[in-house]
């Protein structure tokens, strides 16, 4: 199900992600909900979702990382 808006999106990604890496993450989500409708397309048994997911958190460990205090930062 993809997200309209960053309100829509997980509580753990909202409650943990300062909002530019929420965008990232909707953004990539979404793009990978249509990219991987195919199951042929995914990886082993993963579901639609979890792997939209999977590619969502990974684009945005792109550019942000977890800090010593437990936040995430955009990485220098």
């Amino acid at each position: 199900m993809p997200y309209d808006k960053r309100s829509d999106l997980p509580d753990n990604v909202r409650d943990n992600l300062p909002e530019h890496a929420q965008d990232i993450y909707k953004e990539a989500f979404n793009n990978a909900w249509d990219q991987y409708d195919d199951p042929e397309d995914r990886r082993g048994d993963a579901g639609r979702e979890e792997t939209a997911h999977k590619v969502a958190w990974s684009a945005v460990k792109n550019e942000y990382e977890k800090g010593d205090d437990d936040k995430w930062h955009r990485k220098k």
